[in-house]
């Protein structure tokens, strides 16, 4: 595969996940968080497992053995982390929750040494106390000095633990590297859907949807759930895990550009705040030892 192309994979990839955020915002609208993951993942996997048959050709027996790590990651990454993400966006802009999302990176380099016992040079760790004080400019509105009195966003909030729960599973999908990323990704979606089923039933789903949140749900399973992913695992198979990892920051700045088209404002202390973050990521993961992210661990499912 020639450069250009795998360059244009990358960033389709997280063009894709940037319109999570932003339609996601739509649907939320109509749609309670469970009822968003459950129909998201239930229209994904129809596409996930003939894509991994083509792409991967998996034994499939052997990824169903490993369905309790698989449970286990789908609780956090399919089930946990949506369902944090779209309460959030109930509460907070796209934006925002993009810009809250970009420190994950260095959050994910935090839990892996203090868990993992994972080396941080200075200027990795540097790079995390800027990418902190990014995301603190973004939460205070620019009024650091008033950080203890301010009353935060819930939506905000509710994005930090979502990317903790996404961290968390990024630590553990490092276990399962043994396992083909969309097949792993299809079976533990189907763990998820059976988890949700009981909720999503209980939940009084109406299929009468506004044309916004339909046209946003069906982009949402499409898009970043499936080509996101397929293009993602393609791309970085070529590049490697460390290069590629560099562009998951333009999902901060797609959500920005999306937003501006679709007529929201952006702050100084959010600019201010989105360039730190992203700055103090590339710090972070300069020459680590290993990459921040594996084929196995997409950034926003």
């Amino acid at each position: 595969m020639k450069k250009y192309p795998v360059l244009a994979l990358l960033v389709l990839a997280n063009l894709f996940w940037a319109g999570n955020y932003v339609f996601g915002k739509y649907v939320v609208a109509e749609m309670t968080p469970v009822q968003m993951t459950f129909t998201r993942w239930l229209i994904a996997i129809l596409l996930l497992f003939p894509l991994a048959q083509w792409l991967e050709q998996p034994q499939w027996k052997s990824v169903w053995k490993e369905w309790k790590m698989l449970l286990l990651l789908s609780l956090l990454g399919i089930i946990g982390y949506n369902l944090l993400l779209y309460e959030a966006l109930r509460f907070t802009t796209s934006l925002e929750a993009a810009l809250v999302n970009a420190i994950n990176p260095a959050m994910i380099a935090i839990l892996a040494f203090w868990l993992l016992k994972e080396k941080l040079s200075l200027l990795n760790s540097f790079g995390i106390a800027i990418s902190l004080i990014g995301v603190l400019l973004v939460l205070t509105r620019g009024h650091l000095l008033q950080i203890f009195q301010i009353h935060y966003n819930w939506g905000e909030l509710m994005m930090l633990l979502a990317i903790t729960v996404w961290s968390f599973y990024t630590l553990l999908g490092r276990k399962m590297k043994h396992v083909p990323p969309i097949a792993g990704t299809a079976v533990s979606a189907t763990l998820g859907l059976t988890v949700l089923a009981p909720f999503f039933l209980a939940s009084g789903f109406s299929f009468r949807l506004g044309t916004q949140a339909a046209i946003g749900i069906v982009y949402i399973a499409l898009f970043p759930s499936v080509c996101s992913f397929v293009f993602w695992n393609s791309a970085i198979r070529q590049v490697g895990a460390s290069h590629a990892g560099i562009f998951l920051n333009l999902i901060a700045v797609f959500t920005a550009i999306l937003s501006l088209l679709l007529g929201e404002t952006i702050t100084v202390p959010q600019l201010v705040g989105g360039l730190l973050v992203i700055f103090g990521v590339y710090l972070t993961n300069k020459k680590r030892g290993k990459p921040s992210a594996s084929p196995n661990e997409s950034p926003s499912p």
